[in-house]
């Protein structure tokens, strides 16, 4: 491999569009896409003074990227939607700071699919292995506790470079449809009792004189956006201080732009006109999955958040040909309305030699109830025929 140079960025806007797209191609999730990170900058929702500081490492060759890692450096851990507050004990009790620690995910995203960008042809076992010792060179050298790398790809995390860093397996919830071609279809998965429920929910929110509508493609626009993001921030405002608004209204304008469009579904509650909803939910797709993110409602109705964020959207997405939805972080209420518990995988390295041996003992006896509790709750579902 000829001679190899490595470059850190504080901005996605020293990184030309250009290259981060031609190492992303193969990359459908919208959430590493460089207009998204890009957004997320340019609004003001991440940046130094959030805490959340790019740190993009890049690797060139003669002037051209070849390989890219989307990095944060944080100085708390908000916005990451996974919680380590046991470690942050344990480095006190040390004497450790904790912060800065440096963050492998794209940001305020609970998305499954962090990896290293990669140019097509390239050896990817090098690139991993020169990227990983630059992070540890800059973490050392810096006195930074951890690189942890969350949400990961599966496929990824199996790359040898990457298996010394240790596995932390937490819980999220999928519904899949792969042989589902009608809502009737989703609705024969579950047992009676189950499917009478699901049909109830949404049998009354039709007789509240209720339509749910998807707005999608050009049908996106500055107005609906502004709406949503009005949603959005009166939902977040329910939790108080816990409300996790994290995104400004120029991001959901940033949204609205032909760059986005195509990979936006709303989902509009309604009566009568779809553009003047009572109640939205926000969703992103590609060709084969869907994510629900956001949602808010001027109204409380019963079971009109099932309909919104689950019942529409899965609907929408089996017609659509969509397989996989992801409805977001939390909620044990997702598990009876067709979601499956699943492993989600994170890898964390830790430069503190007392720190890595207490954690990694400690996450092998974690990580294994964790796996038993993800069977435990999927031989609980409300299903006919139960997942393996």
């Amino acid at each position: 491999m000829s001679k190899l140079l490595a470059s850190w960025h504080k901005s996605i806007s020293e990184i030309p569009k250009e290259s981060w797209e031609i190492l992303a191609k193969d990359e459908s999730n919208p959430f590493y896409k460089w207009q998204w990170l890009e957004a997320l900058e340019t609004s003001g929702c991440i940046g130094n003074k959030q805490g959340w500081q790019p740190l993009h490492l890049v690797i060139w060759r003669h002037q051209f990227p070849i390989a890219i890692a989307p990095l944060y450096l944080k100085y708390h851990s908000f916005g990451e939607f996974i919680f380590d507050q046991a470690f942050v004990k344990l480095a006190e009790e040390l004497g450790v700071n904790y912060y800065p620690k440096l963050i492998g995910m794209s940001p305020l995203s609970p998305i499954e699919g962090y990896q290293f960008l990669y140019k097509t042809g390239e050896d990817k076992e090098e690139l991993t292995s020169i990227i990983i010792e630059k992070i540890d060179e800059f973490a050392i050298n810096n006195n930074i506790l951890s690189c942890n790398f969350l949400y990961v790809d599966k496929n990824w995390s199996r790359l040898d470079q990457i298996q010394g860093f240790t596995k932390w397996v937490n819980q999220k919830s999928l519904w899949f449809g792969q042989e589902m071609n009608s809502f009737d279809d989703y609705l024969r998965n579950f047992n009676s009792n189950q499917r009478r429920n699901i049909k109830r929910e949404r049998k009354s929110i039709k007789d509240s004189g209720i339509e749910v509508s998807p707005i999608n493609g050009s049908q996106v626009n500055q107005d609906i956006m502004q709406t949503m993001h009005d949603f959005y921030e009166q939902h977040c405002s329910k939790w108080g201080p816990w409300g996790s608004k994290y995104l400004s209204n120029s991001f959901f304008e940033k949204l609205a732009s032909s760059e986005f469009k195509e990979q936006i579904v709303l989902f509009s509650a309604h009566r009568g006109n779809p553009q003047n909803p009572i109640a939205m939910s926000l969703c992103f797709k590609d060709k084969d999955m869907l994510w629900g993110r956001y949602w808010g409602s001027k109204e409380e109705i019963k079971s009109l958040h099932f309909e919104v964020c689950y019942y529409s959207p899965i609907n929408w997405a089996i017609e659509n040909g969509i397989k996989c939805f992801d409805p977001g972080a939390g909620g044990s209420h997702k598990l009876r309305r067709g979601f499956i518990a699943q492993e989600n995988l994170s890898l964390l390295r830790w430069y503190d030699p007392r720190i890595n041996n207490i954690i990694k003992h400690w996450l092998k006896e974690v990580n294994q109830m964790v796996l038993e509790e993800i069977e435990s709750t999927n031989n609980d579902l409300p299903f006919l025929i139960k997942p393996h």
